[in-house]
């Protein structure tokens, strides 16, 4: 009888508990849900229109993709710039800029809320994964909330994600859509807790996953994440998987049917264009690792990738913040701890073997690509990120129930107290921290500016403003790049403006055929940068210089970035060059390539060969040299211009590739047809005083063998005498 009892007064304390969590769990995630969604504002969406205050250059070509998609030239696939562009995030952009216009809020808005979605998205996915027992289908909802909140939590606060979400990339949407697959394939499929089979489901979480496709490239690998998924539920294969198989292959295919029409425009477009598939990936190839072999690049990816979780982050400020990891050091022993937990419940525990799963498939695509001295990339990992903080979630849980002799909270409102506040303080916490990091340690540095290309914004805004016609050009010199998306996105006014390469080689034709394009050209203003703004690497001051020479200085305007000076009376009538005349040394070399003649100077004042050159506190000049190619030429030759002090040592060098006006090498130039090459010399402030020689270099730069003149026999000729003072 005290037995019955016993059992009677169990029972009952079990259907208490339960109510008691019917009306508490909502409440806890709610709580959690605000916590979230406050962070989330704050670090993706406050001041969006203002943080970052520009468009990166590779990611402006979204949205001059965005404009023509407005003027009705769509694609599924915009291979055209920046090594070609999935569709959906520009589609994202067109719609934010027919209602905002062009502008950084209508660019920048679309790639933030997909990241702040992502956020809500893996808390969903880690509740659907977490809030039952894999094997008896038993409600366990502190263990979801937990997880859940502590994946989002991190997600939200993550100034690696908070830099992706505000810099405009369309990988953005990589996380946001892989994790709505995820969760409504787990969601839909059956069985799990009596779930039944929802179709509709299916077929949502198999359009998200064909959608997967149009996002950013490390998508490609998810099929592969789907497939193993799958797979691992028939090891080992027997009986027991055959009937799994013949029970459920119709969902399996329902899955892949709606996967496969959603995907099909863009399977399509890549079997009749295969080189557009492709091109992206042979830019960042493992061969291209000049180092290693790709054998040892790909493992030498893999320790710099594992790193990244706890150690050493992307160095790129593009990217991230002072190179920290996507995990710092606590943080990483939870993630390595549930790391641990789900190997060894590979097989038992659905939800952690997709956890390894969807970790391992997408951080493939990283290791896999060629890093160029920035450290791990983050934005090529952005799909794996998820995964890693649910991994964190699942550390913490299991971590604090062996550290609690695996003693169940059986209390609920102790549960309830202990749930919510820890994980909501957790997230708070978090998002003050990163609050901190992003507006008070990161806004307002020159890495901030220079990473955002605000200055291009700026000018591109202000030009907006200004009066002009068709008759007028605007110019900006930049030597960071000849030409510039975020500005062509940004600018709408009526004068054509064109961005070209500040310190290009061939700057006075690029100058001279821009202008000769406008049937009639009124004034031509010029932007002049401040001398301030030092990661723009100055140059502007050699287009200024062909304009007072071939045109009338009418007067400038000062800008907080820069200065526009204004001329008109432009003559197009004779070539435009720096110079007057060539002058010595001409050379005639033994590999089928002969200097005519040099020409140096400053501004747009010569200065002679045959005497000392003072290059004042400035310490830049530009040179000139006039080529020939004899005919059956086959090389690709480069120059070298190198430094000598007194005592003959070398103290500066910079190497050249030789460049015709088309881009072309010497390989392809017309034979004997001259060829003028203009390169813009910046000494080094450090560089002592004193006197030094400049000598001139030209070799094959495949095989890096100098060229030697004939009848000297000697590859170094001496082109000039400087005079180097102290620098400002």
């Amino acid at each position: 009888m005290p037995d019955r009892v016993s059992v009677v007064q169990s029972s009952h304390n079990v259907t208490k508990t339960r109510g008691k969590e019917h009306v508490l769990v909502p409440l806890v995630a709610v709580v959690i849900v605000i916590a979230l969604t406050v962070v989330v504002v704050l670090m993706r969406l406050y001041r969006i229109s203002d943080f970052p205050p520009g468009i990166i250059n590779d990611e402006g070509a979204n949205g001059v993709d965005a404009l023509q998609v407005l003027q009705g030239h769509h694609n599924v696939f915009f291979a055209e710039k920046a090594s070609g562009r999935e569709a959906l995030a520009i589609y994202a952009t067109a719609l934010a800029t027919h209602f905002l216009g062009p502008s950084l809020l209508a660019f920048h808005l679309p790639p933030a809320l997909a990241s702040a979605g992502a956020v809500f998205a893996v808390f969903w996915l880690g509740l659907l994964l977490f809030d039952r027992d894999e094997q008896s289908g038993q409600l366990r909802p502190w263990r979801g909330l937990t997880v859940a909140g502590v994946a989002a939590g991190l997600m939200a606060a993550s100034i690696g994600q908070t830099f992706l979400a505000r810099g405009g990339f369309r990988a953005n949407f990589l996380p946001l859509i892989l994790a709505l697959s995820l969760a409504l394939l787990w969601r839909s499929w059956g069985h799990n807790g009596g779930r039944k089979t929802s179709w509709w489901g299916l077929g949502l979480a198999g359009a998200c996953a064909g959608l997967l496709l149009y996002t950013y490239i490390p998508a490609r690998f998810a099929p592969f994440l789907y497939l193993l998924f799958g797979l691992s539920f028939l090891i080992p294969f027997g009986a027991v998987a055959k009937a799994r198989v013949k029970a459920d292959w119709h969902k399996a295919a329902a899955f892949v049917a709606a996967a496969g029409l959603v995907a099909a425009p863009i399977l399509i477009y890549f079997i009749l264009h295969p080189e557009d598939f492709f091109f992206r990936s042979r830019e960042i190839s493992l061969s291209l690792d000049s180092h290693r072999t790709q054998l040892g690049a790909f493992l030498n990816n893999v320790v710099e990738y594992l790193l990244i979780f706890g150690a050493r982050g992307d160095r790129n400020w593009e990217y991230n913040f002072a190179g920290k990891p996507l995990l710092n050091t606590w943080e990483a022993l939870f993630f390595w701890a549930g790391v641990a937990i789900s190997l060894w419940r590979w097989r038992k525990r659905p939800a952690y073997r997709l956890l390894l799963l969807w970790l391992g498939v997408m951080l493939l695509p990283a290791m896999l690509a060629f890093n160029r001295g920035q450290g791990p990339n983050s934005l090529r990992i952005i799909g794996a990120a998820p995964a890693a903080y649910l991994l964190v979630g699942v550390g913490i849980w299991e971590t604090a129930r062996l550290l609690r002799g695996r003693i169940s909270l059986n209390n609920a409102t102790a549960a309830a107290a202990a749930v919510g506040v820890l994980v909501t303080g957790f997230i708070l916490v978090q998002g003050v921290i990163a609050y901190r990091t992003y507006f008070y340690e990161w806004v307002g540095t020159p890495q901030y500016y220079a990473a955002a290309d605000a200055e291009i914004a700026e000018a591109a805004q202000v030009l907006n403003k200004q009066p002009s016609d068709a008759k007028s050009v605007f110019l900006i010199p930049y030597h960071l790049s000849n030409g510039h998306y975020g500005f062509d996105y940004l600018y709408q006014g009526d004068a054509p403006a064109h961005v070209i390469h500040s310190t290009m080689t061939h700057l006075p034709q690029r100058i001279e055929s821009i202008l000769e394009a406008n049937e009639e050209v009124s004034s031509v203003r010029v932007v002049d940068w401040n001398n301030e703004l030092g990661w723009i690497g100055g140059g502007e001051e050699y287009t200024v210089a062909l304009l007072e020479k071939y045109g009338t200085y009418l007067g400038s305007e000062q800008h907080e970035y820069f200065q526009i000076h204004t001329f008109s009376d432009i003559t197009l009538d004779s070539s435009w060059t720096f110079y007057e005349s060539l002058g010595p040394p001409s050379v005639d070399y033994d590999g089928g390539i002969s200097l005519l003649g040099i020409a140096l100077g400053k501004g747009n004042t010569q200065l002679s060969t045959q005497q000392q050159i003072n290059l004042g506190p400035e310490r830049t000049f530009w040179i000139a040299k006039q080529w020939q190619t004899a005919p059956g030429l086959d090389k690709e030759y480069a120059v070298s211009l190198r430094l000598h002090d007194s005592e003959g040592g070398g103290v500066y060098q910079r190497d050249i590739v030789l460049l015709n006006p088309n881009y072309s090498r010497t390989s392809n130039w017309t034979p004997e047809q001259p060829v003028e090459t203009l390169y813009h010399m910046e000494i080094p402030p450090d560089l002592k005083p004193g006197e030094y020689e400049l000598r001139l270099v030209v070799y094959d730069y495949e095989s890096l063998k100098p060229t030697v003149e004939l009848g000297v026999w000697e590859p170094e000729e001496v082109i000039a005498n400087l005079q180097v003072s102290e620098s400002h």
